[in-house]
């Protein structure tokens, strides 16, 4: 009889778990916070912002690694498994998405590509594809959306369909957080504007990848990188010779680098041209010091923003 009751007992609560698992398509049940998974920390920052306390956000990407060069192993199918929901940035930043999903047994997951209704372009046409064929890492296009700030309110847009789609019952409580996360990065915009419209100079330059595109779009700036869309790419000497000339051709007295990447060519030109370093974070990641320090999207993009500020030579507001 023990073992009869025993064998009901590991049913009903198979039973019971199905149901769970069904229910996770119409809603989360009860107090179960939202299981969220994002690959990028960018998508984590909003997706955080907008679940607060009724959603458990893991980070991918673990910290302090260079994300171009992620390759997701088995523990992260296994994260996948588990969650409600899944964001990535898009498929050009992100090319093994479409290949893990495939590995997960999870069919329930909903999937959040958090480049819907945005426009993505490439650095400068076929001619700089023929200038840096490594772009074609990313199929010559520039998948750094985050990094203009109208994209980032969309991308809270997107993450938020998906959590108000798993999630309808807490619906008000996720539209309150995100609208209250993107006034902030209206706020933000609106700063960058200011600040970037009033500077002596308008050319950045940075001697790492292709990745502040959208920035310098976004602010009518122009930029120049040493090399193109791969971070494991090598400009060659007359790239070199030719940002140090530019730099001495416009008068800048500042060349960037970027995170998560020994700044070896920054450096090269910075001695060559007497100019100084200064940091432009892309906010692919952050480091282990970050995450305990707590930094934020905005906390990084405000950093940003004085740096650009010195490089740009703009007045002090």
């Amino acid at each position: 009889m023990k073992a009869k009751s025993l064998i009901v007992l590991i049913l009903i609560f198979f039973i019971i778990s199905s149901c769970q698992k069904k229910g996770s398509d119409t809603g989360i049940q009860g107090s179960q916070k939202l299981k969220v998974v994002t690959s990028l920390f960018p998508l984590y920052d909003f997706a955080k912002n907008v679940g607060r306390e009724k959603a458990e956000v893991t980070l991918l990407l673990p910290p302090g690694m260079e994300p171009h060069s992620f390759e997701p192993k088995p523990l992260d199918i296994l994260t996948l498994d588990s969650a409600d929901v899944f964001i990535f940035t898009n498929k050009y930043m992100e090319p093994w998405v479409e290949r893990i999903l495939k590995g997960i047994d999870n069919k329930r997951v909903l999937i959040v590509d958090s480049s819907k209704n945005i426009v993505l372009f490439g650095e400068s046409g076929k001619e700089d594809l023929k200038r840096h064929p490594e772009n074609k890492v990313h199929g010559g296009i520039d998948p750094h959306i985050w990094l203009d700030f109208s994209n980032a309110l969309k991308m809270v847009d997107n993450i938020l369909g998906g959590f108000v789609k798993k999630d309808p019952a807490n619906k008000d409580f996720y539209q309150k957080n995100a609208d209250e996360y993107k006034a902030r990065l209206n706020e933000i915009d609106k700063r960058f504007n200011d600040v970037l419209g009033n500077c002596k100079k308008d050319t950045f330059i940075n001697g790492g990848h292709f990745i502040f595109g959208y920035l310098a779009k976004r602010y009518n700036l122009n930029y120049i990188s040493a090399y193109g869309f791969s971070p494991d790419s090598e400009p060659t000497s007359k790239d070199l010779i030719k940002i140090s000339k530019t730099l001495k051709q416009y008068g800048l007295n500042h060349i960037f680098y970027e995170e998560l990447i020994t700044p070896r060519v920054a450096e090269t030109i910075a001695k060559e041209t007497g100019a100084e370093l200064l940091m432009l974070h892309g906010a692919h990641n952050i480091s282990k010091q970050e995450l305990n320090e707590g930094v934020t999207f905005i906390s990084l993009m405000n950093k940003n923003l004085e740096n650009l500020r010195v490089g740009l030579q703009c007045k002090q507001k």
